[in-house]
């Protein structure tokens, strides 16, 4: 069988933790990998660097995925219904600029996509989506323990409590959307 073609979502939506832990469910995704873009400073930033909100950079994940098997737009889709894009620099009590809700596209056909997917998803808000849409730039990769996560600490208190529920919720909304193993 030919290779099939993979493209890349970068997608920041509050904690790492919780965007990597649903996108790693979702059939089509080949990787997910947490870590910080859209920030100024020099260097490679460090997760308490980033956390200091002093870098600009987001926690973000960027998403290797093949469109044959999900679209970039169904990518949009689940990315925001599975966070709150309503609030500025802030996902529940993760507050700061580190945590904004943010598409970086790659391309302009993942541009034009993404602003659609926003304008759709207006009416599925009572509150105005304020997602931020940026071109992609330098990604870091975050640091090993930040990678699979949820998967490593399923019973740690925010495992728990944050991201269980919203693994939930996207299972239910999106369930034809899931890998066979989910």
């Amino acid at each position: 069988m030919k290779d099939q073609k993979t493209e890349l979502a970068t997608f920041g939506g509050g904690c790492f933790w919780c965007t990597e832990a649903v996108f790693q469910e979702v059939r089509g995704v080949e990787k997910v990998v947490s870590g910080y873009t859209g920030g100024t400073a020099p260097g490679k930033p460090t997760y308490r660097e980033v956390c200091s909100g002093l870098t600009g950079h987001a926690e973000v994940v960027q998403i290797t995925f093949k469109p044959e098997l999900i679209s970039y737009r169904d990518l949009l889709y689940i990315f925001m219904t599975t966070h709150d894009p309503t609030t500025l620099n802030r996902q529940g009590a993760d507050v700061g600029t580190q945590y904004r809700s943010v598409i970086y596209y790659h391309d302009e056909e993942q541009k034009q996509a993404a602003k659609e997917v926003l304008h759709n998803i207006r009416t599925y808000y009572e509150d105005e989506v304020i997602t931020e849409l940026s071109q992609a730039v330098t990604f870091y990769q975050a640091e090993e323990q930040h990678q699979d996560y949820y998967r490593n600490n399923k019973l740690q208190g925010y495992c728990s409590f944050v991201i269980t529920p919203k693994l939930n919720k996207f299972r239910k909304m999106h369930a034809d959307k899931l890998r066979q193993s989910a």
